[in-house]
């Protein structure tokens, strides 16, 4: 880690010692009391059983604030803040001490009082301005993190927790006896946490969010170890790092695939052999700029082991900008690596923190006996390699609930891959670079990334919009030693194998259509899942049409392509219509592809899957159209302005420096605020501005910014469908499990399908979903039970969900 650089957010640890304030009237003791005896402390409890009132195997609070403090505190080791969380995880459940808790947790009570609050004031009490980044985190413990100050509702901000008048709390006054051994207030300042000028007070808000994300997962975790070993079973086997077995697998997995008997294949050696030989480099930011075909996938996980191994690193984190090629992506790793549980696939968005119908008498939503914090089987991303998506990945660095935010901590110390790194959402663009700036900063991550075509984000690049004309040039300090492939331009030029055509003109459906009846293997992809639908009708006579869009779930998208991949390979027809889900990494390959109207980046994706291994006696034929009578969508419009001039100007459009250009363009087109243009109650919400201008206070508004940071505008909700003898069994085992079975939501995750929220509330209202255990888990799980509303070959059609097929109306 760096060197400490003090920032006008932060504290030095003369002013948290004079800050300091024992707050007696809220019932809080002072050093001086006299500490509870042994006996006393076992009669207060962190955790019963719920099978009965006998104690004896309860396990006593001042166990539980220890074991949480001790995991917290390695949790944080890697960014030296382990006294910090270990200070965080003593204090969190300190509020069990009161009576009122007491009395709930045997049964003597109807509602669970607050015991969180009582931690977070005992942090301001003990260390100050520096308590109060703990006081984030302990005060969220449970329901998430709050905004510092303002928010609508009494208690729903940090300020309004800790006003001693405004909010009450039952007593706890003999919380020391239970949470011995806190460090002293010298000892919590994190070792070499140095800012950056481009995000004023970021650096502090980061780490608060850090901190929350150990604690959140120490509890989780010892929840999880303390009911298992009460039940008679080992603490569930969880962890894992990557080591020497890792690398020497994929050694050998590429040793043997390398071959030199063409100019590709000697490429691809030559990248690989160059990615390799700059693993000793420093951990930080790199590049990886290699054209598809490559071999980019592999190259870059054998980089981050290496890389990893030479460095101390922990895992390896692999972000795809689509959920459709995880699994894809995933079974390329576990054949090249001879492993599957070293793995980890996460890219579910089940919401785990809206309180489940059990959890309306309990004000932390805990349960009695802590069971109900089970019942959210969230990814904490304790594995050696974890592949998920941007959305995951994003959203979770910005996120302020619990589920989301209890794996942060791990990203410390690991290798971050950015696949198809142009897809960063450019209105969010500049808190996502924060972020992983401040990842290779201050928490000793490095990250790649990867892709073709660039998307000019380092300070040499000159393509970001300054803030005011005198300041320098902003974006990453990414120097030409860190890019991992051998002479960029000379690959492109090397591996280039399309050519693009622009139709300046309108393009009608009739005139695909008729295309497609030319063309026996053809590609067209468009920009909406109707468009998609309706051009997939006109072309269901023609042998081999074939249809892919997100309104199929995951299994049978992966059914339907490997279907694609025989036929392609054998030379049967394959007229295949989808959305652009089939554009980052599918590794499909046809002689003609057909692009609606977008930006350059997913143009050359598109362009990608035509002529991909280079079979073609000339080059493969893309072609860019407008839809006639089909506006782009608005969240495309932008990126297609910007290609324009781009796709006019002659040349090739996809060459290095022309997607320079087009980036250039884009972001002067988009402005610098625009590039910080997140979204609340329907008004442009600027997070980093909003850190700046709480840092002087500490009062970061988490809570809204987690409302705000969506990659993708339009919320979707799940619907889980019943596609195989699999899919029925997790959900029947979710059914009849008093809680969500360990791994269940692993398995469910590829059967999902997101709908928007108003014909998700269709499909419920005419019984054609339902939701599963709805008095425990809300709408959390809605399963689809009209299968007739689920097509072989287009995925689920809510248009009328009270259809039903005749099959289904035939009574035997």
């Amino acid at each position: 880690m760096t060197s400490v650089r003090p920032t006008d957010g932060w504290i030095n640890d003369e002013s948290a010692v004079i800050l300091r304030s024992p707050l007696k009237s809220d019932g809080m003791g002072s050093m001086s009391d006299t500490v509870n005896t042994q006996a006393q402390q076992a009669e207060i409890f962190a955790h019963s059983l719920p099978t009965g009132l006998d104690t004896a195997r309860w396990e006593p609070l001042s166990h539980h604030l220890r074991q949480v403090g001790d995991r917290a505190a390695a949790f944080a080791e890697p960014f030296g803040a382990s006294r910090a969380a270990l200070a965080a995880g003593l204090l969190h459940d300190i509020g069990k001490c009161s009576a009122d808790y007491q009395g709930y947790i045997r049964g003597q009570r109807a509602k669970g009082p607050d015991h969180s609050t009582a931690g977070a004031r005992a942090a301001m009490a003990e260390y100050g301005r520096m308590g109060r980044l703990l006081a984030f985190a302990i005060a969220g413990h449970h329901s998430g993190l709050m905004d510092g100050a303002g928010n609508d509702g009494k208690g729903r901000s940090l300020s309004d927790r800790l006003d001693l008048n405004g909010y009450a709390i039952p007593d706890y006054d003999d919380w020391r006896a239970h949470a011995q051994g806190l460090p002293s207030a010298s000892e919590l300042r994190p070792d070499g946490l140095s800012a950056n000028p481009d995000y004023p007070g970021f650096e502090t808000a980061f780490l608060i969010r850090m901190l929350f994300s150990c604690l959140v997962d120490a509890d989780f975790l010892e929840t999880e170890r303390f009911y298992a070993v009460a039940d008679g079973k080992p603490p569930p086997a969880r962890g894992g790092v990557v080591a020497q077995v890792h690398l020497d697998r994929i050694r050998t997995h590429m040793a043997g695939r390398r071959r030199n008997d063409t100019l590709v294949n000697r490429l691809r050696a030559e990248i690989l052999d160059h990615a390799v030989g700059k693993a000793a480099l420093p951990p930080g930011l790199f590049t990886l700029t290699v054209p598809t075909g490559g071999g980019k996938t592999l190259t870059s996980l054998s980089f981050a082991l290496e890389h990893a191994l030479k460095h101390g690193l922990r895992r390896i984190v692999y972000v795809i900008p689509f959920t459709s090629i995880i699994e894809q992506t995933a079974r390329e790793f576990r054949g090249a690596l001879g492993t599957g549980a070293d793995i980890l696939e996460h890219h579910a968005s089940f919401d785990w923190d809206t309180p489940p119908a059990t959890a309306k008498d309990d004000t932390e939503e805990e349960g009695a006996s802590g069971l109900a914090k089970l019942r959210r089987d969230a990814e904490n991303w304790d594995a050696p390699i974890v592949v998920t998506t941007a959305v995951q990945f994003f959203e979770s660095l910005f996120a302020s609930r619990t589920s989301r935010a209890r794996k942060l901590h791990n990203l410390a110390g690991s290798v971050i891959i950015l696949d198809e790194a142009q897809t960063l959402p450019v209105h969010l663009l500049r808190p996502c670079m924060a972020a992983l700036g401040e990842l290779t900063r201050n928490y000793g991550a490095s990250v790649v990334l990867c892709t073709a075509t660039q998307p000019a984000l380092r300070k040499q690049d000159g393509a970001l919009p300054r803030r005011r004309e005198r300041d320098p040039a902003p974006g990453f300090d990414i120097c030409a030693e860190r890019e991992l492939a051998p002479r960029p331009r000379e690959l492109y030029e090397t591996l280039r194998r399309v050519v693009v055509e622009w139709r300046r003109d309108p393009v009608a459906d009739e005139e695909i259509v008729e295309r497609f009846s030319d063309q026996e293997r053809m590609l067209c992809i468009v920009n909406t899942r109707a468009h998609a639908r309706a051009l997939f009708m006109a072309i269901g006579h023609l042998p081999g049409a074939r249809h892919l869009t997100t309104l199929m779930c995951a299994r049978h998208r992966r059914e339907v392509l490997e279907r694609i991949r025989d036929d392609l390979k054998h030379r049967r027809p394959v007229r295949l219509v989808a959305t652009s889900l089939i554009e980052a990494g599918v590794d499909v390959d046809f002689p003609e592809v057909w692009r609606a109207a977008a930006g350059l980046d997913s143009i050359a994706q598109a362009a990608g899957r035509c002529n991909r291994e280079g079979r073609l006696e000339g080059p493969g034929r893309t072609v860019v159209f407008e839809p006639a009578g089909r506006k782009p969508p608005p969240a495309i419009t932008a990126f297609y302005q910007a290609a324009r001039p781009v796709l006019h100007a002659a040349g090739d459009p996809l060459g290095l420096d022309a997607v320079e250009r087009y980036f250039r363009e884009l972001y002067f087109q988009k402005g610098y605020e625009s590039l910080d243009e997140a979204r609340l109650d329907g008004a442009p919400y600027r997070i980093l501005g909003e850190i700046e201008q709480t840092r002087q206070r500490f009062d970061f508004p988490f809570s809204r910014i987690g409302q705000a940071f969506r990659l993708i505008d339009d919320v979707m909700d799940p619907v889980l469908i019943p596609f195989d003898d699999a899919a029925r069994e997790a959900l029947d085992a979710l059914e009849h499990a008093p809680f969500a079975p360990k791994g269940v939501m692993r398995r469910l995750q590829q059967y999902v399908v997101p709908v928007p929220a108003k014909p998700r509330g269709s499909l419920l209202a005419a019984g054609a979903a339902r939701a599963i255990k709805a008095e425990v888990y809300g709408d959390r799980f809605v399963r689809l039970d009209s299968m007739d509303l689920y097509h072989p070959s287009s995925g689920l059609d809510w248009s009328d969900p009270t259809f039903r097929s005749g099959e289904s109306n035939i009574f035997s």
